[in-house]
Order: C-alpha cells, then sequence, then structure tokens
C-alpha cells in the first residue's frame, strides 16, 4: 500500500487523498494499486456508499509519474495503471471528485468516469496526450466526445490546451465550481447528502446509468495494448525524455 495515498472512511464515504504534493500527486505504481484495492474495497463493503477524492498541495493529480512509468512500461501491459482503470470502470458506488488543482493526463481523464465533480475556481485541466506521442487513455476518447460533443472533445484532446474551471463547467464536467478555501467542505457536503440515500438506489442507479456507455471495461483492454506499445514509439519517447529533460520536444526527425 502507498503512503502517497491516505484513506478513511467516515459516515459511509470513503475519502482517498493523493498526498503526494512535492511531486503534485504524480501517480506511481504504488499509489495506482491503492487506489485499485480501495476501489475494490468499496464495492464489497456494504458500508461504503458513496467514494470522495482530492489531492493534496495545489494538484488534484497531474497525470502519471513519467520516471517510474517508463522504467515500468514494457510489451503490451500497463504496470500498475492498467488494473487501476479496471477497477474505476468497475466501481459500483458514486465517485465524486474535489479538484483542488491541477488535473493533467490520467488526472483528467479518471475524472470522466466520477458521478459528481467539484472544481476550485483556480483547477486547470489538460489532456496532453498527443503531445506525448500517444493517445487519450481510461476510455476517455469514448467518453468525453459523448460529454462534451464531437468537435469540442477533439479540439481539446488533438491541441492538448490547459483549460479551466469555468470551460470545464460548460461542457459538463464540472458539476460545480467553488472558491478554493470552501472546496473540500461544499464537496464533502454534498457527497454527505448521497450517503445519507438508500445504498442499493445508488448503486442500481449508477448501474443502469452506466449500461447506457457500453462496455468500457472492453474498451480499456483493447486501448492498453495500444497505449503500451505507443509509450515506447520514438516520437512517445523523445516527448517524455524532454519533459524529463525541461526541454520542448522535436519531433522533425520522425518526420
Amino acid at each position: 500500500m502507498s503512503q502517497d495515498i491516505v484513506t478513511v472512511t467516515v459516515d459511509g464515504i470513503l475519502q482517498i487523498r493523493l498526498n503526494r504534493p512535492q511531486k503534485k500527486n504524480a501517480l506511481t505504481r504504488e499509489m495506482y494499486g491503492t487506489l485499485e484495492a480501495a476501489f475494490n474495497r468499496a464495492n464489497d463493503d456494504r458500508r461504503v456508499k458513496v467514494v470522495w477524492i482530492t489531492g493534496s498541495g495545489d494538484s488534484f493529480s497531474s497525470g502519471n509519474d513519467v520516471s517510474s512509468f517508463l522504467e515500468e512500461s514494457k510489451g503490451d501491459r500497463l504496470p500498475g495503471a492498467g488494473g487501476f482503470l479496471h477497477a474505476l470502470a468497475a466501481l459500483e458506488v458514486p465517485l465524486v471528485a474535489a479538484v483542488n488543482g491541477l488535473a493533467v493526463g490520467v488526472g483528467a481523464t479518471m475524472l470522466l468516469h466520477c458521478d459528481l465533480v467539484h472544481a476550485a475556481t483556480g483547477a486547470k485541466f489538460r489532456f496532453p496526450f498527443v503531445d506525448l506521442g500517444v493517445f487519450p487513455e481510461a476510455a476517455s476518447t469514448v467518453l468525453l466526445p459523448r460529454l462534451a460533443g464531437h468537435q469540442r472533445a477533439m479540439e481539446m484532446m488533438l491541441l492538448a490546451d490547459s483549460f479551466d474551471a469555468s470551460k470545464a463547467h460548460a461542457i459538463g464536467m464540472v458539476n460545480h465550481v467553488f472558491e478554493a478555501n470552501v472546496l473540500e467542505a461544499e464537496s464533502l457536503g454534498i457527497t454527505s447528502r448521497l450517503a445519507a440515500k438508500p445504498a442499493a438506489s445508488l448503486r442500481l442507479t449508477k448501474a443502469r446509468v452506466k449500461a447506457g456507455y457500453g462496455d468500457l471495461g472492453a474498451v480499456i483492454a483493447e486501448e492498453t495494448p495500444l497505449f503500451a506499445r505507443a509509450v515506447q514509439s520514438p516520437e512517445a519517447r523523445e516527448a517524455f525524455n524532454a519533459f524529463l529533460e525541461k526541454r520542448s520536444p522535436d519531433f522533425s526527425q520522425f518526420d
């Protein structure tokens, strides 16, 4: 279990805090494993009615920890991340996110699986995958166009620009935007309202809504080897190395 994630269950709410602020809550293999176990536990523990997740410091999550991700990506597997994504898609109880700051990469795509998303006014979102030589994972190529419409989703995914909480709210990715100093209290207050409702009805309602999305687990299974191979492409290696070396990538060599 990762020490960079803090979990506690209070009044039917499994609270999860990404707690690696010095790295902007970038996710490591151990953190993915802890999140996967927490989601699976929520499915099995009938005392858990809702899962609530947030980040520490100035970030929700900056996505994958690039160094560990590159070291562990081999063959057709996504070490750590693969099991987490399947657990995220299979979570049976409502999932609420309080986005306290930066939400990039998987830190943004996981929000598409949340049932309610609350954001601080200063939160920033980005789907940077194309700029990294890969493509958006977590079935986001299915979920984001359904949410935002084809053209807006393609703009966000292909241009890979960051966008603010007001835009995220306008496209339906965020339910409410709160001032940063009251975000947690407001978000937990709404989450507590959910936790006071009948647990079986919460699970059944979520299940019926998600049934209309098709088999997201199958989408994730299909995209996993494609993503894993893309990570090992020369373009992706150049993008990731440029990130680590704090320089702009040069893709002209691959033309």
